[in-house]
């Protein structure tokens, strides 16, 4: 199967097989396609986007299964949508010359990462009585993927500031799963820090690439999609060290950690 054939199945395709494709076997050739965005992911019924709100859990609640539960469907969600925003990168952006193929090739890794943590989540959440799509399943990163042109906008969006904030939210949220003794689920968010950390390596690296003489800070706030704001790449809890084994220099994490702006959650005083 041809890599194109394979992003459009996940992203066009409505159901969870659809979402959880192998790249098994994928072929790389460049091919020169131009892809229109579609207004949403393909989705079943069950899975569809659902706007209505509901509120994420405090972790002062985690003794109760539930909550544990709930707060594992809304992290299954994001990473169905990342899931989805990478099969549209690998759409989107053309394949001009060996850079790109490169850039689709760490793409394809990322989507086996994501597809990992969204399995884990589903089985996880099982435990606790709940199915994928019991609770509504919003768009949020999704609204920002027709702000990307190009694939320094995806990178900065995604490897940057989402990626980059999860290096913080994860080891809140498995330092809250083990502190109600939750072994399991404080495992998960573990092994989806690790991910984490060579996604944001990633991005990284490939924004070093692409920004020539210009200060990498610079650079990623000049890229940043729409109203987007550094800010979105902070939980409350900032962990430097794990920035910088994640490949960002000193410059960048200090900006970024000295960066303040009027986005609510990393203004937040509790969880």
């Amino acid at each position: 199967m041809h890599y194109r054939e394979y992003a459009r199945q996940i992203l066009e395709g409505g159901s969870l097989d659809d979402k959880l494709l192998s790249s098994k076997d994928l072929e790389l050739s460049s091919i020169l396609e131009n892809y229109s965005l579609p207004k949403n992911p393909g989705r079943t019924k069950r899975l569809e986007i659902n706007n209505e709100q509901i509120k994420f859990p405090r972790n002062t609640s985690f003794h109760l299964e539930e909550k544990r539960g709930l707060a594992l469907h809304f992290f299954a969600n994001h990473e169905l949508l990342a899931i989805e925003m990478m099969a549209a990168a690998l759409l989107l952006y053309p394949d001009t010359g060996r850079d790109m193929i490169q850039f689709k090739k760490g793409l394809i890794k990322t989507i086996q990462d994501e597809q990992k943590h969204l399995k884990m989540y589903i089985v996880r959440m099982k435990e606790f009585g709940v199915e994928f799509g019991d609770f509504p399943l919003n768009d949020f990163f999704w609204t920002w993927m027709d702000k990307c042109p190009t694939a320094t906008h995806f990178y900065s969006a995604m490897a940057l500031t989402f990626e980059s904030a999860n290096l913080d939210f994860a080891q809140f949220y498995e330092k809250s799963f083990r502190a109600v003794d939750d072994t399991k689920s404080a495992d998960m968010m573990r092994i989806v820090l690790e991910d984490e950390i060579s996604h944001v390596a990633l991005g990284a690296h490939w924004l070093n690439q692409w920004k020539g003489d210009k200060n990498l800070w610079n650079y990623y706030k000049d890229h940043l999609p729409g109203v987007m704001t550094p800010a979105r790449s902070k939980g409350i809890h900032f962990d430097k060290e794990i920035r910088t084994k994640a490949g960002l220099d000193q410059d960048f994490i200090s900006s970024l950690d000295s960066y303040r702006d009027e986005f609510n959650v990393t203004n937040r005083k509790s969880w």
